[in-house]
């Protein structure tokens, strides 16, 4: 090829050949899918801690034995892996909601984040949704508030009709102060009058009183003859920014026309009163934070009356134990779909999308400036005029709630308010609609909603997985064996990790005969896939559940899956993870069955991994053999495991190869990635040795041309000791060794 310079001169070009790497790629990362109280639904979640399990997922119930599936889960945990947990789906789980004008619908089933976002956030028959299905979250409140209103007069009446005062109607009172200059700090004498709309109108009619809630809009000075009229926020702080003087006041309808007269008898800070509507507490709002008024983002444009606070609260403390107990505090969100942080851009401030995003309990769904909610007692309220004439007698006329409705761009928008509420959540349902004495629902989860959520890991690329872990089995053998079977398919399809099974819980516990539980699990396992991507074992384990105080009998291949994990930690994948250094199972007391010598010589041959409890040991996995039928390498666990570890390396160093020559130089960079890497593996006792095949002899002119690359890996897999033999042979006290052993 000649060289792309045009005059002399020296060019310096680089070829790169230390491109990919042969990395050891099991992460110990195993999956499981079952009934829990609360999560999202069939979206796989990385759990590393117990900790984690119950936040996310929440704690074990007796109900169901669905503790079986928690504690599979935290006891692999136990060992140091992680977990892809899935929450799987049931026709009957719903979602705790507080309904638009009802207390809640009977039909919101929100399954995940995604799941809302595609189908959920323009719904309009809920306010807000708890964030997953389930009896948890009934009783939990939602506590709301926005800039509403400013100050709240008193007047003694109860006529109000007869004043002309109504609400959106304007009202205005005169005032004479002095007001501070905030840029230079001098003072000024201020003659005028404030501007306001009416928000809200109550009447005590034992009393003699009724109240009026007046959000201020602006303050008009007027100077010979003049006016100058100012957008103002209560919450400024300026002295002239309230009814203080308790003087006359004037309601302007919207013709223009002096409806009335009135003279406030009290005035009170509307926000100061304001309390969250709980029945075990009293919390003021003003102790959570100060007043919602407008966000920077939307002053800046021209807006106003967008922001809004959000509180969650566990009332009755059946979430956290706690009567009144504060759960979150979303502080300054936006009505404004496209308003974003001033002090943490560009995060988005929108309240739909930030609770979404950032609320561990709810979600928010109807708009509720759209329409009045009677059941609710909101109703959307103008804040503003439409025009600032700056006379005193002018028509003031509201910006009607669908200008100022919720969801637009901040640009030039006077958001409508609804005030002070708390919406209750209600309607949340679990597994099964009848509920126990404590308001738990069932947890049962049935075979077909079990195979859409282990469904989720049978694209190797979408999910990595290295355990499918089977847990519990169903209410009946068949349903069980379906379940394990369909673990034993995935795992064969991805050809990446391997399924991880257990007995029929019924074949097990609450028997006493051994031989009919022997029997039991020959014919549980017989007809199962032969499968090398497969792990049988005979266990279910006595251990404690500190959440109910019991002791519970739970499967053990979630163990048997965190011993392959443990081996991985302390060894390498290709060690037997069997036996007293690396197979001895944590929190187990006791085995519902714990098979003989004679037993387990039945057991072994039928594929099944006997697991055993041994004085002074503890309990112990007594097998590595494979779901493999017929005799091979590959019907012991260390050797898949092997393969499973090269095979994974290897294919992410061929990756770097694809669309490169096929040449000697691009299989020689192949060879270089190959061959250290195995010699590493075989220094680490995983080979007895190895050959890489990679030349013209397997790439001939026939596969390049097909735009093939090949190369034959010849691997001799190092083999765990399954059985010993020991010989003691007693001799006369004359006799030599050498002659009785028949060595020189």
């Amino acid at each position: 090829m000649a060289t792309p310079q045009l005059s002399p001169g020296v060019l310096v070009r680089e070829v790169d050949l230390t491109v990919g790497r042969a990395d050891n790629v099991l992460d110990n990362i195993g999956a499981i899918a079952g009934p829990f109280p609360i999560g999202p639904i069939d979206d796989p979640i990385d759990i590393t801690t117990e900790q984690e399990l119950i936040s996310v997922f929440g704690k074990p119930i007796s109900t169901d034995a669905q503790y079986e599936y928690w504690m599979s889960a935290a006891s692999y945990l136990s060992y140091g892996g992680v977990l892809k947990v899935v929450r799987t789906d049931d026709d009957d789980l719903k979602n705790a909601n507080a309904g638009v004008g009802i207390a809640s619908t009977t039909t919101l089933k929100i399954k995940n984040y995604d799941d809302y976002i595609n189908n959920y956030t323009e719904s309009t028959n809920f306010n807000f949704a708890a964030k997953n299905p389930g009896t948890w979250a009934n009783g939990l409140k939602v506590c709301f508030i926005d800039d509403l209103a400013d100050q709240r007069l008193t007047i003694n009446t109860i006529n109000l009709a007869g004043l002309g005062v109504t609400i959106g109607f304007g009202v205005t009172t005169a005032i004479s102060t002095t007001l501070a200059n905030a840029s230079d700090g001098t003072t000024a004498t201020f003659t005028g009058y404030l501007k306001g709309i009416i928000t809200g109108l109550s009447t005590d009619t034992t009393g003699g009183n009724s109240t009026v809630d007046v959000k201020i809009v602006s303050r008009v000075e007027t100077v010979g003859g003049g006016a100058t009229e100012t957008k103002i926020d209560y919450a400024e702080g300026s002295v002239g920014a309230a009814f203080t003087s308790l003087a006359e006041l004037r309601v302007v309808g919207t013709d223009g026309a002096n409806c009335g007269l009135a003279t406030a008898s009290a005035q009170t800070d509307w926000y100061d009163e304001q309390t969250l509507g709980l029945t075990n507490s009293t919390v003021y709002w003003k102790s959570l934070a100060p007043k919602p008024i407008s966000n920077v983002y939307s002053t800046s444009r021209n807006g106003e009356g967008d922001a809004l606070h959000v509180v969650v609260v566990d009332d009755d403390g059946s979430i956290s134990g706690i009567q009144g107990n504060i759960l979150e505090k979303h502080l300054g969100l936006s009505k404004a779909l496209d308003a974003v942080s001033s002090v943490n851009a560009p995060q988005k401030v929108w309240y739909e999308q930030y609770l979404a995003d950032f609320s561990q309990n709810i979600y928010a769904g109807g708009n509720p400036s759209s329409a009045a909610d009677a059941f609710h007692g909101t109703a959307p309220r103008a804040t503003g005029f439409t025009t600032y004439s700056g006379v005193k007698s002018a028509s003031f006329t509201p910006i009607t709630t669908a200008a100022g409705l919720w969801g637009q761009g901040a640009q030039g928008t006077t958001f409508s308010a609804i005030g002070n509420v708390t919406y209750t959540l209600g309607g949340g349902v679990d597994y099964t609609t009848t509920t126990d004495s404590s308001g738990q629902g069932g947890m049962l989860a049935t075979l077909g909603n079990l195979t859409t959520s282990y469904n989720l890991f049978a694209n190797k690329d979408d999910q990595e997985v290295d355990y499918l872990i089977m847990g519990p089995g169903l209410t009946n053998k068949q349903e069980s064996q379906a379940k394990a079977n369909l673990l034993i398919s995935l795992a064969n399809a991805r050809k990446d990790c391997m399924a991880v099974v257990g007995p029929h819980r019924a074949d097990l516990v609450d028997l006493t005969n051994t031989t009919t539980q022997t029997n039991n699990l020959i014919d549980f396992f017989s007809p199962l896939t032969s499968s090398s991507y497969a792990i049988f074992d005979s266990g279910y384990k006595y251990t404690y559940d500190r959440f109910n105080n019991k002791f519970r009998y739970v499967p053990c291949n979630a163990d048997v899956a965190g011993l392959l994990t443990r081996t991985s930690l302390v060894a390498y994948p290709w060690f037997s993870p069997a036996g007293q250094q690396r197979g001895v199972l944590n929190n187990a007391i006791k085995l519902a069955y714990n098979p003989t010598k004679a037993q387990r010589d039945k057991l072994y041959p039928n594929r099944i991994n006997p697991i055993i409890t041994q004085p002074g040991t503890g309990t112990v996995l007594y097998g590595d053999k494979t779901g493999l039928s017929y005799p091979s390498a590959f019907d012991r666990i260390n050797v898949r495991r092997l393969f499973l570890t090269v095979e994974q390396a290897l294919e992410s160093a061929a990756n770097a190869q694809l669309f490169e020559i096929n040449d000697e130089l691009t299989r020689a960079n192949f060879r270089n990635l190959v061959e250290p890497y195995l010699r590493d593996v075989q220094a680490k006792r995983g080979l007895y040795g190895f050959l890489v095949v990679c030349d013209t002899t397997n790439n001939t002119p026939d596969v390049i041309d097909n735009n093939e690359f090949r190369a034959d890996i010849f691997l001799k897999p190092a083999k765990s000791i399954n059985y010993i033999t020991l010989t003691f042979v007693a001799t006369r006290t004359g006799v030599s060794f050498e002659e009785v052993a028949g060595r020189a």
